[in-house]
């Protein structure tokens, strides 16, 4: 959930017309044409081709979105066995990839309730492959200082730009103290290769019931319980917590077995916790700055289960009690009732 505050490259008549001419190109057939697949929430968008089989266009826009880290990542991703999306064709300066074509929907619109169990099994074994990839001495890592700078957008865009509270010394003080717990409680968790966006949007069903991952340029070397915490406290779905609580133990079972470096139980459900406060502080930040800079409002609708993921966990933790009342009194009650556990 990147993007910078330029203006939609993609919808102008010259990049439509050097999309088109690629896709005929790589395919080897002029009479080709593309509809709009899919966008996200930076600059890069997606386009289907006509006939059979289809593909999909990425169209990344030079100076709004590089192709390079995806693939990079993606081969990355490959070399250790999970399930990416095929690249059939590259015009790296032109910033247009040519993939295969995984199929119009993602987990997130077929998943519910009765199929839940079955695809997230499914998916902790995509991201066991993706933890248990080795990653060398220079690999961005999720440091102090990133940790730091995600908070930070809670402060300017949340509260700052979309609320406009401007935070007293005292409680500017207390929020600091709860932002250095988290941070020191994510950089005291193991370091494994983290997706950042590990949930069924970015999750493809596949066929043979696997899952192929999507969205993952923007990994980096980090806590261990990020992703299966982006996993079942997802941006757009909410799940019941006995759901919850079979899929972080299912994890944490599997990922013993596997040699991941898991703490014991109890702890890691701490970890998860804790790293799940400064995720969702981070996506309320992000969900505001899409609003207000890159005119993306459809995402602040999912503020309020946020805001619900927080107020269900910082009960528990004292140390974070200067967060609660912000909150509920002052964050809460212009952004919209909480939605039902």
């Amino acid at each position: 959930m990147t993007a910078t505050a330029t203006p939609e490259a993609e919808a102008t008549p010259q990049r439509a017309e050097a999309r088109l001419a690629f896709a005929r190109t790589a395919l080897g057939d002029a009479s080709v044409t593309l509809e709009r697949a899919s966008v996200d929430a930076g600059h890069r968008s997606y386009w289907r081709s006509s006939g059979e089989p289809s593909h999909i266009l990425m169209d990344a826009p030079p100076g709004l979105e590089d192709v390079r880290p995806w693939l990079a990542m993606r081969d990355r991703l490959e070399a250790g066995g999970v399930r990416v999306p095929r690249v059939l064709a590259q015009d790296l300066d032109a910033g247009f990839l040519l993939l295969e074509d995984l199929g119009p929907r993602t987990l997130l619109q077929v998943i519910d309730e009765a199929n839940a169990e079955a695809w997230f099994k499914a998916a902790i074994e995509q991201l066991l492959r993706l933890q248990a990839i080795c990653l060398p001495a220079e690999f961005p890592r999720y440091d102090e200082a990133l940790l730091a700078r995600e908070l930070r957008l809670f402060d300017e865009w949340l509260l700052g730009r979309h609320l406009g509270l401007a935070l007293d010394g005292a409680r500017a003080e207390s929020l600091d103290k709860v932002y250095r717990r988290l941070i020191e409680a994510a950089l005291a968790q193991p370091r494994v290769l983290v997706h950042r966006d590990f949930m069924p949007r970015n999750l493809m069903p596949l066929a043979d019931g696997q899952l192929a991952v999507l969205d993952f340029q923007d990994a980096v070397a980090g806590p261990i319980a990020y992703d299966v915490l982006s996993l079942f406290k997802d941006a757009f779905l909410s799940w019941p917590a006995e759901l919850v609580e079979w899929g972080l133990a299912r994890y944490h079972e599997r990922a013993r077995h596997a040699g991941l470096p898991v703490p014991a139980l109890a702890d890691f459900r701490r970890d998860v916790d804790l790293i799940g406060v400064q995720r969702h502080l981070k996506v309320l930040g992000i969900f505001a700055r899409l609003n207000h800079r890159d005119g993306k409002p459809k995402y602040l609708a999912d503020a309020p289960r946020f805001l619900r993921y927080l107020l269900d966990v910082l009960p528990h933790y004292p140390a974070l009690d200067p967060l609660r009342p912000l909150l509920e009194e002052q964050v809460l009650p212009p952004l919209g009732a909480l939605p039902p556990r």
